[in-house]
C-alpha cells in the first residue's frame, strides 16, 4: 500500500485534523500546540478517546506485526514522536510540521489540566515513579487534581482479575486524563482493550515519562533532541536494555524510508506528463 493511496486516511471520529500516511502508519498533521488543544478538547468531552505517541520503534514494529495497526488507525490522535519521522515525512513528501514528543506532552497536559480543572490518573511506570512524578507536577501546578496512581506488577496484563481491579480503581477515580506508562505496545493494547470500561475521557500512552519527570532518567539536552540524537543519550544511560532496540531493530527504519523513496521516484518517472 503506497503513501499516495492513503494520503488522507479515514479518521475514527470525523475530526477535521488532516491525517497522512507515512510508511503505512497514520499520523496527524499537527504542531505541538495544535495537538495540545485537540487533546484537551477530548479530555473535556463525553466519549472515551485515546491518543498514541508513535516513534521510529513503533513504525518498525508495525511492519513486523501489521496486526497491531488498528491500535493506530482507530486512535483519535496519532502524533509523530521522533525527529527522524519528521525528516522522513519531508523526504517522502507527506510533511509533518514538527515532532510532538510524548515526554513533552505529559507535563504540558498536566499543566493544562490544572488550568482547566481536569483530573488525571497515572498508571504504570517503574515502582514509585508515578507517585514521585505526581508530587513534582503538583509542586509545579498546585491546582492539579491527581485522582490516583497505580503501579501494577510485571505481567499484570495477563491476569484478568488484576486488570479488572485496575479498571475499577480508575473508574472510581473518574479521571479526565489517564496517562499510561507501560511501554509500547503494551500500553496501547491495554488502552484499546479497557478504555471504555475505565470511563476516562482521554487515555494516552507516555512510555517512560514518569521517570523523566521525577528525575530517575535524565532527558537529552534540547540540542540533541533537535538533531535527532535523543536515542543516543538514552542508549548511553541504559546500554544493556536499549542496545538491541537502537542498534539492531530500529535500523530497519532507514531501509523502509529508502524503499519507499525509490518506489515514489519510480512512480514519478512513469507518470505521463499531461
Amino acid at each position: 500500500m503506497s503513501n499516495t493511496d492513503l494520503a488522507v486516511p479515514d479518521r475514527p471520529d470525523g475530526c477535521a485534523v488532516q491525517r497522512v500516511d507515512l510508511l503505512d502508519v497514520p499520523f496527524d498533521v499537527v504542531t505541538f500546540e495544535e495537538a495540545m488543544r485537540r487533546l484537551i478538547e477530548l479530555a473535556q468531552g463525553d466519549a472515551a478517546t485515546y491518543a498514541v505517541t508513535a516513534n521510529v520503534d513503533h513504525v518498525v514494529r508495525l511492519h513486523r506485526h501489521p496486526e497491531l495497526l488498528p491500535l493506530y488507525t482507530d486512535a483519535n490522535v496519532v502524533v509523530a514522536d521522533g525527529t527522524p519521522l519528521i525528516w522522513a515525512s519531508r523526504l517522502l513528501r507527506t510533511p509533518l510540521p514538527e515532532r510532538v514528543a510524548g515526554s513533552d506532552l505529559f507535563p504540558a497536559l498536566c499543566g493544562e489540566a490544572a488550568e482547566h480543572g481536569l483530573s488525571v490518573f497515572f498508571l504504570g511506570g517503574d515502582p514509585g515513579t508515578a507517585d514521585r512524578a505526581a508530587a513534582v507536577l503538583q509542586s509545579r501546578h498546585p491546582a492539579l487534581q491527581v485522582a490516583g496512581t497505580y503501579c501494577p506488577e510485571f505481567g499484570f496484563e495477563n491476569d484478568p482479575e488484576e486488570c479488572d481491579r485496575i479498571v475499577d480503581l480508575i473508574r472510581q477515580a473518574s479521571p479526565n486524563i489517564l496517562f499510561v506508562g507501560l511501554g509500547s505496545p503494551k500500553q496501547e493494547q491495554w488502552i484499546a482493550q479497557y478504555r471504555d470500561a475505565c470511563h476516562a475521557k482521554l487515555s494516552i500512552g507516555i512510555g517512560i515519562s514518569f521517570s523523566f519527570v521525577c528525575g530517575d532518567v535524565v532527558r537529552a539536552p534540547r540540542w540533541m533532541q533537535r538533531l535527532g540524537l535523543e536515542w543516543f543519550h538514552r542508549l548511553c544511560q541504559e546500554p544493556g536494555r536499549l542496545w538491541r532496540r537502537y542498534l539492531v531493530r530500529d535500523l530497519r527504519f532507514f531501509a523502509l524510508v529508502i524503499r519507499e523513496f525509490r518506489k515514489r521516484r519510480g512512480r514519478l518517472r512513469h507518470t505521463p506528463v499531461p
